[in-house]
């Protein structure tokens, strides 16, 4: 399963990305960012990250679906993912996230 990030510019002028999965369907979105080389550097951060699994916050939102942030060892959020389903759901999203975004490649 080859994924990719996909960095793209809000109407804003910011900078964010898109962790996609090898079927196209977005696993995690970044926060948005001032500077384009700051949206690389969350990528960056992103690769290193995902392979901890004390970087994944598991979260349920109001409406009572899971989620998860990811973040960065410092705390901050580098990413988050879409509200899914069911917990064995959410963590098959983490899973593929661990398992695509070090080798990602990043598509403009």
């Amino acid at each position: 399963m080859a994924g990719y990030f996909k960095l793209d510019t809000a109407k804003d002028g910011q900078f964010f990305f898109n962790l996609k999965a090898g079927n196209h369907e977005t696993v995690l979105t970044s926060e948005l960012y001032k500077q384009k080389q700051s949206a690389l550097d969350g990528i960056e951060s992103v690769k290193k990250n995902s392979q901890v699994d004390a970087h994944y916050h598991r979260e349920v939102s109001k409406k009572g679906q899971d989620f998860f942030h990811l973040v960065a060892a410092n705390g901050q959020v580098i990413g988050k993912s879409e509200e899914y389903s069911s917990k064995s759901a959410m963590e098959d999203g983490i899973a593929v996230v661990k398992k695509i975004a070090p080798t990602a490649e990043v598509k403009e």
